[in-house]
C-alpha cells in the first residue's frame, strides 16, 4: 500500500508520537461504533493538482486528494491526519501551502481549494454572490472556558468600556467574519457609534505584538494565539465572544466546493467522518490536542488556547440564522437572498440521524 502524506512541520519523532496518539485515540468514544479505525498505511505525498482541477487521479479506487491550506492553526484536518483518521479510506489531504484567512472561502468558492474552515457569515456572503460551496460539517464552538475569540487592550490604555472605543483602532483578522459582525452588533447594543472606530486587518499571529506596540488600541484574537496574549504582561482581556453573544456566533464550520461535493460524495463523507472523530477526540483530550498544536505552530504549550468542537460536527441552524439576520441588518445581503438550507447540509455526516432543526 501507499504511505502517508507527511506534514511539512513534522519531525523525526513523529512515528513514535503518532503511535502513542493512536493508542490514546482508540480509547476515546467518537460516536457510532461502526466508525472504528481500519488498518491501512498512508501515502507518501500527493502531486499538486492544477488550480480548480479534478481532485481524483486515475481510475475508481485510486486516492482522492482534496486540496487544503497548510496554515499554522488549530485545525481538525491536521489533527485528523495526525491521528490516522483518514486511514482505511481512499481520501487524503493535499496541503497546498499557507493561505491568508480572508482568501480561504473565496478560494473554496472557485474550487481552487476543495475544503476550507472559516466563519458562517463569509460562507453566506459567498453564496449570496453566486459562489458554489456549502457547509458540510460544523466546527469549533464557543464555551465560556474555551471562547472562539478574545478582546485585549493595553493595561495603560484607559479602555475599559465599549464607549471608550470610539475614536480608537480595533485590529481583527478579516472583514466579513465573526470578529467584525459580532463586535459591531455588541457595540451598537451598548450605544457605541461604530462609524467612529477604525477597523484594521491584522493576522491573529501578529495581533498581540501590534497591540503592544500601539498600532492598534484593541485586538480581537482567535485561539490558539489568544492564549499568548492572555500571558502578556502589558495586556488585559476585556471580553470574549461568550460575553458578547453567549457563543451563538462561534461556530466555525467546514465548507466544500460544490463541484467536489457532486463529483466525490464518498470523499466528502470520509472528510466529514474524520473531522467528527477528530473534534470528539479534542473535546475528550484537550490537553493532548494543545500539545499537538503547540508543536505544529511552534508555540509554548502554556500559550496555546484550547478549542472546543460541536459534538459529532452536526450542523445546527441557529448559528446560521444568527448570521443571516446580521448580514441583512448590516445591508450586506437582501432579505430572502439566502435561505438556511442554501448554506449547509448534514447529508455526509453519519452522526446526523435527522435534519438539524432550529
Amino acid at each position: 500500500m501507499a504511505s502517508h502524506i507527511t506534514n511539512p512541520s513534522s519531525s523525526a519523532e513523529l512515528p513514535s508520537r503518532r503511535r502513542a496518539l493512536r493508542s490514546l485515540a482508540s480509547l476515546v468514544a467518537v460516536g457510532a461504533g461502526g466508525l472504528a479505525l481500519a488498518a491501512c498505511s498512508r501515502r507518501d505525498s500527493a502531486s499538486a493538482s492544477a488550480a480548480g482541477g479534478p481532485a481524483v487521479v486515475g481510475k475508481t479506487g485510486d486516492k482522492v486528494a482534496f486540496k487544503y491550506p497548510n496554515n499554522p492553526s488549530f485545525d481538525l484536518i491536521y489533527l485528523a491526519d495526525e491521528l490516522g483518521y483518514f486511514e482505511g479510506t481512499n481520501t487524503r489531504p493535499e496541503y497546498v501551502g499557507k493561505i491568508a484567512a480572508p482568501q480561504i472561502i473565496p478560494l473554496v468558492g472557485t474550487g481552487e481549494i476543495d475544503f476550507g474552515s472559516r466563519m458562517v457569515p463569509l460562507v453566506i456572503s459567498a453564496i449570496a454572490s453566486g459562489a458554489d460551496l456549502k457547509v458540510v460539517a460544523a466546527g469549533g464552538k464557543t464555551l465560556e472556558e474555551a471562547p472562539h475569540m478574545k478582546y485585549f487592550v493595553r493595561k495603560d490604555s484607559g479602555i475599559r468600556t465599549p464607549k471608550d472605543l470610539e475614536g480608537k483602532t480595533i485590529g481583527f483578522n478579516s472583514f466579513g467574519a465573526c470578529a467584525e459582525f459580532v463586535t459591531k452588533k455588541y457595540l451598537r447594543e451598548k450605544g457605541v457609534d461604530v462609524n467612529k472606530i477604525n477597523f484594521l486587518v491584522i493576522p491573529d499571529e501578529q495581533a498581540e505584538q501590534t497591540l503592544v506596540t500601539g498600532n492598534t488600541d484593541l485586538a480581537i484574537i482567535h485561539a490558539p494565539f489568544s492564549g499568548r496574549a492572555d500571558h502578556a504582561d502589558q495586556l488585559v482581556r476585556l471580553w470574549s465572544d461568550w460575553d458578547l453573544d453567549g457563543g451563538l456566533g462561534g461556530m466555525a464550520p467546514y465548507s466544500a466546493h460544490g463541484r467536489f461535493i457532486r463529483e466525490h460524495p464518498e470523499a466528502v463523507r470520509d472528510v466529514v467522518v474524520a473531522l467528527a472523530k477528530a473534534g470528539n477526540w479534542v473535546n475528550a483530550n484537550p490537553e493532548e490536542a494543545r500539545k499537538l498544536v503547540s508543536k505544529r505552530i511552534n508555540m509554548a504549550i502554556e500559550n496555546v488556547d484550547r478549542y472546543a468542537y460541536v459534538e459529532d460536527l452536526v450542523v445546527t441552524e441557529p448559528p446560521i440564522q444568527y448570521y443571516i439576520d446580521i448580514l441583512q441588518s448590516e445591508g450586506k445581503i437582501a432579505a430572502g437572498k439566502v435561505a438556511i438550507k442554501d448554506v449547509y447540509t448534514n447529508e455526509f455526516n453519519p452522526f446526523a440521524a435527522k435534519p438539524a432543526k432550529t
